[in-house]
């Protein structure tokens, strides 16, 4: 019950114990569209450059950054937690210039301070945050920033790695541009593969660039030569079959249970696990509005060990809780209500446990 990995489903386990076949293979190939076609219907869009990196959620945000950005480019970054801080570092190596929007950790991302930077900076290109901040549990407005880039003509980059299967996301209808996910978090598969996608919007951006991708690896215009249309297939790389297996049956599970009543199980366990800790007399740093179901920041009690509560609970409960990160260090605690492990027995363990533990 951390901030991912969460727990991964046994169907998604046996799944993956499947004999390995070729990434060629006309059976993984058909297999390949299905997944294509789950991952539309998870991200709510119908854009054809929909399709999983091979690598973390990491490498989804570096395809997005090193195909859109180009030395010199303007790009607004919004800054609310740690992954924000992971984009400006992109725009940098890739040799943007970032325009830096900062929030305090545990708030949404300003639609009022984005606006003004927009306004500030006529010739930016691109306007890039976070959807769900996993450092602090905050989630920010995606539809409003989008409409208000659009109108400044710049495109949008979102990070929506714990967002996606958790709670409300629509990318044709808020017209984001390019997004990208980990399969780790509220789509409870194994990490390692990264959902991305992208409009024709931003694929125009990369059509028009006046310099090559730097990342062979990540360049778009060869990659879909592998995961385009069709039967025939030009190798690029060899593809993680197993774990590919895997995010194919955790797309098939989403499908079944619907997306929409996924969001709504995230957000039922957020409450009950919510009113339990709040009568314990633990708050949460994040605002109810802004407050992400799925990751619970948590601020620690008073006087209570940050590191010997954690310990305890995983070593005598086999729970795990995650710390907090940059300025909120041993300062809250990250409750993580992801996929398969949001679950009310999981939510009756932690209660439980923290309580005993907490009273000792």
């Amino acid at each position: 019950m951390g901030p991912g990995p969460s727990d991964v489903h046994p169907r998604i386990l046996s799944a993956m114990a499947r004999p390995t076949i070729g990434h060629l293979d006309p059976a993984f190939v058909g297999m390949m569209d299905e997944t294509k076609e789950a991952l539309k219907y998870a991200f709510q869009t119908e854009n054809e450059l929909t399709m999983p990196v091979s690598a973390p959620g990491s490498a989804g945000m570096e395809t997005c950054f090193a195909n859109l950005v180009e030395p010199g480019d303007k790009v607004v970054i919004c800054i609310n937690g740690v992954f924000g801080m992971r984009m400006q570092e992109n725009v940098t190596r890739f040799g943007g210039e970032a325009i830096i929007v900062n929030d305090d950790w545990g708030t949404a991302v300003s639609v009022d301070k984005v606006e003004q930077a927009l306004k500030d900076n006529a010739d930016a290109k691109i306007l890039a945050f976070v959807h769900a901040e996993t450092s602090t549990g905050a989630s920010s407005d995606a539809q409003a920033l989008c409409k208000i880039a659009h109108e400044n003509d710049c495109i949008t980059i979102v990070d929506a790695v714990t967002s996606l299967g958790g709670s409300e996301l629509r990318v044709d209808e808020w017209e984001i541009d390019a997004i990208y996910s980990g399969t780790q978090k509220c789509l409870s598969a194994m990490p390692g593969i990264s959902p991305v996608s992208f409009n024709e919007r931003a694929l125009t951006k990369v059509r028009n660039r006046k310099t090559p991708v730097t990342s062979w690896f990540l360049d778009l215009n060869l990659v879909m030569g592998y995961w385009g249309e069709g039967a025939k297939r030009t190798y690029h790389h060899t593809a993680p079959v197993n774990t590919l297996y895997g995010l194919h049956e955790s797309l098939v599970m989403l499908t079944d249970e619907g997306l929409e009543n996924a969001w709504a199980r995230h957000q039922s366990n957020h409450e009950i696990l919510r009113d339990g800790l709040e009568a314990m007399g633990i708050n949460f740093l994040v605002d109810k509005a802004d407050r992400l179901p799925q990751l619970n920041a948590v601020f620690i009690p008073e006087g209570v060990d940050d590191a010997q509560v954690r310990a305890t609970l995983l070593n005598d409960y086999n729970l795990e809780i995650g710390a907090g990160l940059g300025a909120y260090a041993g300062k809250v605690w990250r409750i993580g209500l992801m996929g398969h492990s949001s679950r009310k027995e999981n939510i009756t363990l932690c209660l439980a446990a923290l309580k005993e533990t907490l009273g000792k």
